[in-house]
């Protein structure tokens, strides 16, 4: 098996490829322009391994992809490259809409050419699959979880621009017949992920006794997906899943957002112990702008038709999580030093008065 996975150097793509080269044996190209959070050093342990390799280039490029496509002629594409991260979509906003909509129409386009130029058996064995967001739902009550027919309703420049590269994998099946499926997933979390995220910036500050920001009043409900079970999920929908259906992941883990960052004190405490509590550190901060109140997700399609189920709980999860930070320094401290040191993103400035 031939794959091809966009945006492969960053957090979820990364575990993605790993898995996919040392668990399933398939042949991976990493296709990654390398931005920001994108980091090779995620893919160390795979590096040298004969069934992988790494092109760096930009979905946007259509001669680029074409050419990745054609010289490495691949059974399945999973697409993953994406501006992922809510706050810096609120400042940057063009970003989000030119990698994620005009990236995802681009490669779609280069996608449609290739497969309709395939052999007849290999034209029905071609899949696409591309790799969604639970934000593109917009925010629940109380009550209820995200299902795949819920209406979309995004909330941010982000969930807004992924959104729009749902519906457009989905016209180009409709249109054209692309053999395509979508997959929706809550918030990952795990090893090797960007320390911008709520997750590894709080480990992280734990760790050299900064403060623990915290949004509002930290209810904010999340459904927490260990990294490593989202990477089986993708396998398996791009393997069995119906064409032109679409997929919720989720890990069944709600948490409110203070009890992410509570509990990570306590790991923390337990494991990194200082002077003084790491629940000091705590610090309430002014909300983010269109800051959706819950996120929960239906897995039951994927669990019941696909036979998916998460490994990890959020306790299990999570320890693993922090044990890990503690014991690779030598990721992400590159990382702090000179990528992203901690400072806070998404802040809108005052709109100057007309004249």
């Amino acid at each position: 098996m031939r794959i091809l996975v966009t945006g492969g150097a960053g957090f979820i793509g990364s575990a993605l490829v790993r898995y996919l080269v040392s668990e399933v044996g398939a042949e991976v190209l990493n296709v990654d322009k390398l931005t920001y959070a994108g980091n090779l050093a995620s893919l160390k342990v795979i590096e040298n391994a004969p069934n992988y390799r790494f092109v760096q280039a930009d979905i946007t490029d259509r001669a680029a992809m074409s050419e990745a496509l054609t010289s490495f002629k691949p059974d399945r594409i999973m697409h993953l490259a994406a501006e992922s991260h809510v706050d810096r979509s609120i400042t940057g906003a063009g970003e989000f809409v030119h990698t994620n909509v005009v990236g995802t129409f681009t490669l779609l386009e280069a996608a449609r050419h290739y497969w309709g130029e395939l052999p007849a058996a290999e034209k029905e064995a071609f899949r696409f699959l591309h790799v969604s967001t639970d934000e593109v739902y917009g925010s629940l009550g109380e009550d209820g979880l995200f299902e795949e027919v819920t209406p979309y309703d995004p909330s941010s420049p982000y969930s807004a621009s992924k959104a729009a590269s749902d519906h457009l994998v989905v016209a180009w099946h409709r249109t054209y017949g692309l053999p395509v499926v979508v997959s929706n997933c809550s918030n990952n979390y795990g090893p090797y992920h960007f320390p911008e995220k709520l997750i590894p910036l709080t480990i992280l500050n734990a760790l050299e006794g900064r403060t623990l920001p915290v949004y509002g009043n930290g209810a904010n409900i999340r459904d927490w997906l260990y990294v490593e079970d989202h990477a089986r999920a993708l396998h398996l929908i791009a393997s069995n899943g119906r064409l032109g259906e679409k997929y919720n992941v989720g890990g069944r883990n709600e948490r409110r957002n203070i009890e992410v960052v509570r509990r990570i004190c306590d790991l923390m405490d337990e494991l990194a112990p200082k002077a003084t509590s790491h629940h000091d550190l705590i610090t309430f901060v002014t909300d983010r702008p269109g800051h959706d109140a819950r996120y929960a997700i239906d897995a039951t399609k994927l669990e019941t038709e696909l036979g998916w189920k998460a490994r990890e709980t959020f306790d299990t999860g999570i320890a693993n999580t922090v044990k890990w930070y503690l014991d690779n320094a030598w990721w992400w401290q590159p990382l702090r030093e000179k990528v992203y040191v901690g400072e806070r993103l998404g802040i809108l400035e005052k709109a100057e008065k007309c004249a």
